[in-house]
């Protein structure tokens, strides 16, 4: 609507009768009658409270006698003469004599009355010309303020429909005055939550308080494409009978002020899913549990479907090509609930052949992220490694797709892969950025497993190369061995064992143990264990070649290792054994009873300048002598000298083979979790060989 006039035009097709104390109780206008000689006939309370007469005093008296100063008393009665002459009214302002004495304004309306007898008389209507001054600026000043305000702003009845708006909120809804009279919120703005607004409306209705800065979401049809937020405020409306008419409802605009909100939300959003992934990935040095990690912290906060995929090249150490198809190893893939899609991605540790033209390929072909918002069926298909992937992706409703790469210390290592299905959303940019601050975080992780792997493989493969073989005859021995790398931590180590052939049909048994690990102890053990094998060919007493190992460890610092050397004579039935530091081993007679040999322990091998001593041991047909490295028997909870006797105690009830003895040592005192690797060695006599 344009005016005033017509902003309030809706009150005048109201059909209910007002209750006293309306717009004329805040007037007081006042009626007076007078019959065609100038007698007052009729006189209302409102008369009575505007000019201070009774109705005993005023009815039958001249009212310009009464009620006008002497020098006005001809001009009254000439206008009176006039109006009930002609029969047309007058109105205007004049001076009236109160009681009191005083002369009061009035604004008054006067008209000729004819009854049912003929008979003529003079209607007069007053009201102060102060109030009602008032009362017109009042309401120019609300008329002026409602038509110019920036502000949306309608009144409602208490039925909670549309009595009137300004042209502001016409603007905003993009209907105009009159499509509004008569309906509900719900019918002018649909997308909004209209039942929750008329709870709120009721609410104020019934309370009398006030509710301020509300703010409500939806479309118009203004804009029935983009969401808007608007500050609404609702205020009850009562006359000043205190009767209540209706609601007067503001609504600002304040969309911007609503995206910043919701940016800021995001903006926190997103860094506590950083934060919340720096504690929550790469936790281990296991390349396929890191990869879970990631996986599991982009879904659902970030997608519905992830996979984290490495290139096989890089998972073999080899350089990858910069175009063409790529092989793919998917190391984990997360959903956020049972979807069809999970078979479409490729199993975890099988490689998979991506096309050039597949999206993920872009992806680490390039270095750069690759987001479709909206994937159509063409799209599905380079999203898919072939067209059963691509089917199953469609049946899932899988409808946006983000790739970023994973790239640490330059190299693509491959992609963090992203499907949105449930999410009715779009991938965003801000979903890339955030996408690629995972990534990136992860992708120095998913690498240091990757480095840490190939690091154990190679130290691994190191270590088993340089264990023994298995001697195809010993002299009046039989033996056993086992070797476990660490548990959980994947380390490698430096236990070794070794069964020596020596001069004389004798034989030297040999564990020992280069504290610290990776592939630096490991090199040191196969030094150690290079030079035992020689130091054994010269057929040196087990304190001598103890002496020369200490000696060559030395100039390996920082290194330092214990030893157990153990020369079994098959002739005599005795073994001598020297230890550098290691735990004392355990000799089970053919009786089943076992004891731990007290040996002279000496210092570990790299002190240097160490005297050793030897023990000399009868060995029977039968007997076992049982050497092992600390990661059998050591525990992080327990005493060193309570796991050693668990072990005496276990090999007294031990009587099956060697290799089921070696299995059941094993499996009763190895703690996967511990990370430390073990050497296990045990020999039986066998009565060959003696004199």
């Amino acid at each position: 609507m344009g005016g005033g006039g017509e902003l309030w035009a809706a009150r005048e097709r109201a059909t209910t009768s007002a209750p006293t104390g309306g717009l004329l109780e805040v007037l007081g206008v006042a009626a007076v009658v007078l019959d065609d000689k100038g007698r007052i006939v009729f006189w209302s309370p409102q008369a009575e409270r505007l000019l201070g007469y009774s109705a005993d005093e005023a009815l039958g008296a001249y009212a310009a006698r009464l009620m006008i100063a002497e020098e006005h008393f001809d001009m009254v009665v000439k206008l009176f003469e006039q109006v009930m002459s002609s029969g047309e009214g007058w109105a205007g302002v004049f001076p009236v004599r109160h009681k009191d004495g005083s002369i009061k304004n009035l604004e008054w309306r006067n008209m000729r009355l004819l009854d049912d007898l003929g008979d003529y008389y003079a209607l007069g209507i007053a009201t102060d010309q102060e109030t009602l001054r008032k009362v017109e600026r009042d309401l120019a000043l609300s008329v002026r303020l409602v038509d110019q305000s920036p502000i949306g702003l309608a009144v409602f009845d208490t039925n909670l429909r549309y009595v009137a708006v300004n042209d502001a909120l016409v603007r905003i809804d993009g209907i105009d005055a009159a499509g509004h009279l008569g309906r509900r919120v719900g019918e002018i703005l649909p997308s909004v939550d209209a039942d929750a607004v008329e709870m709120k409306m009721r609410r104020v209705l019934a309370s009398g308080e006030p509710l301020l800065d509300h703010e409500i979401t939806g479309r118009t049809p203004a804009d029935p494409d983009n969401d808007h937020a608007w500050s609404v405020s609702l205020y009850r409306l009562d006359d000043v009978g205190g009767r209540v008419i209706g609601l007067a409802v503001s609504a600002i605009d304040v969309t911007d002020r609503h995206l910043a909100t919701l940016e800021i939300e995001r903006a926190r959003h997103r860094l506590a899913l950083v934060a919340d992934a720096s504690v929550r990935i790469g936790t281990t040095l296991d390349l396929e549990q890191t990869a879970r990690e990631l996986a599991d912290v982009a879904v659902p906060e970030l997608a519905d479907i992830a996979a984290v995929d490495v290139l096989d090249t890089v998972l073999r150490g080899r350089p990858s090509p910069d175009n063409g198809p790529a092989v793919i190893q998917a190391l984990a893939v997360a959903a956020a609930y049972d979807t069809v899609a999970v078979d479409a991605a490729d199993p975890p540790g099988e490689p998979a052949r991506y096309d050039a033209d597949r999206l993920v390929t872009r992806c680490v072909r390039t270095a750069e992220p690759v987001r479709v918002a909206l994937l159509d069926d063409d799209a599905l298909s380079c999203v898919a490694r072939d067209e059963r992937a691509a089917a199953l992706l469609a049946k899932a409703g899988v409808h946006s797709y983000l790739a970023v790469p994973l790239i640490a210390r330059g190299e693509v290592l491959g992609a963090l892969d992203l499907k949105r299905a449930r999410n009715p959303l779009p991938f965003t940019e801000d979903d890339t950025l955030l996408a690629c601050e995972l990534a990136a975080r992860a992708a120095v992780c998913i690498d240091n497993a990757r480095l840490y792997r190939q690091q154990r493989e190679t130290a691994l493969a190191l270590q088993r190369s340089m264990l023994p073989r298995k001697p195809s005859h010993l002299a009046g021995l039989q033996v056993a061995s086992r070797y476990q790398p660490a548990g959980s931590a994947f380390e490698v180590g430096g236990d070794w064992f070794d069964v020596l052939p020596l001069q004389g049909e004798k034989t030297a048994l040999v564990v020992g143990d280069v504290m610290g690990s990776g592939i630096n102890a490991a090199t040191t053990m196969g030094r150690l264990r290079t030079a035992t094998q020689t130091l054994s060919r010269i057929d040196l007493e087990p304190v001598e070649v103890l002496r020369h190992l200490d000696d060559i460890t030395v100039g390996l610092d920082p290194y330092i290792a214990t030893c157990v050397y153990a020369v079994y004579d098959p002739r005599e039935g005795r073994c001598r054994v020297a230890s550098a530091g290691h735990l004392p081993p355990v000799l089970v007679s053919a009786q089943g009873t076992p004891r731990l040999l007290e040996l002279p322990s000496g210092a570990p091998l790299g002190v240097g300048n160490t005297v050793f001593e030897s023990v000399t041991v009868d060995l029977a047909p039968g007997d076992r002598l049982v050497l092992y490295t600390d990661g059998l028997v050591e525990t992080r909870d327990e005493d060193i000298d309570v796991r050693i006797q668990a072990l005496v105690t276990l090999l007294g009830s031990a009587d099956g083979s060697l290799e089921e003895v070696c299995d059941l040592l094993l499996r009763e005192l190895r703690h996967p979790s511990e990370d430390d690797d073990v050497a296990l060695l045990i020999a039986a006599a066998d009565g060959a060989g003696r004199r």
